[in-house]
């Protein structure tokens, strides 16, 4: 197949799907790994495209490709935030083991737990403090610390944490998409996103209405993967494909 007939069939999937893996491209083209990214890079730089970490996703997309710092996220949609973790708190039950990713969404989940009778595994040393500050029984994972996120991450991280088995986990999110699913912009943060949720019993995601419909760089998850916490104010576009509790 010549190279502008592969450039016209990826930038076709990619207007039907919003987004496309390299694994997917190899498979619809009958060409090498190489090839496909070779390709990417080629029509990303062209403007065609936004190439991500294992594939790519439509010029016309929203797209982020940066992790704000904590600082800066604090304070964005606050109220919302405060609403989805309130009712977060809400689903934890007495002998719960429990997750609790970094991020400003789950640590608004902290000042409404009042079930003492719980022990929480987390990967955020602030969330940990402030846990343990409300006299909670807290774990926090070892490995390498981001100072923008104030995430622990690394595969000391993952080995850790897969050696438990959580009743529930509470994550963060940077983007939400019928076609990316859950995504983040680091891919240290999304591989200890995708094996703690792996171990839980049932995973939430908690995002609010601004996160929809956005594609950030690196998938932890697929849509139905988790069941979707957000705010009032989300539209529709994820009706039918998520599992999704609007609160």
């Amino acid at each position: 197949m010549l190279t502008e007939q592969r450039y016209e069939k990826i930038l076709n999937l990619l207007e039907q799907k919003k987004s496309v893996t390299v694994v997917e491209l190899k498979e619809l083209l009958d060409t090498s790994e190489s090839t496909i990214r070779r390709d990417l890079n080629a029509l990303d730089r062209a403007g065609k495209l936004v190439k991500v970490f294992g594939g790519a996703v439509s010029a016309g997309a929203d797209f982020i490709s940066e992790e704000p710092s904590v600082e800066q996220k604090i304070e964005i949609c606050f109220e919302e935030k405060q609403r989805i973790g309130q009712y977060a708190a809400g689903l934890v039950q007495p002998g719960d083991f429990i997750y609790l990713d970094a991020g400003t969404t789950t640590g608004a989940m902290i000042e409404f737990l009042n079930e003492q009778n719980i022990t929480i595994v987390t990967n955020a040393v602030d969330h940990a403090r402030r846990l343990a500050a409300r006299g909670f029984r807290v774990f926090l994972i070892g490995g390498e610390l981001k100072g923008r996120t104030e995430a622990v991450v690394g595969s000391q991280a993952v080995t850790e944490i897969q050696k438990y088995h959580f009743s529930k986990g509470f994550f963060g999110a940077n983007g939400v998409s019928r076609e990316a699913g859950y995504t983040t912009p680091d891919a240290g943060e999304a591989v200890v996103k995708a094996a703690a949720l792996s171990q839980c019993r049932t995973g939430y995601v908690m995002c609010d209405h601004t996160k929809l419909q956005v594609i950030s760089s690196v998938t932890f998850a697929r849509i139905d993967g988790a069941v979707l916490l957000t705010d009032s104010e989300a539209g529709d576009e994820l009706s039918g494909c998520a599992r999704m509790q609007k609160i």
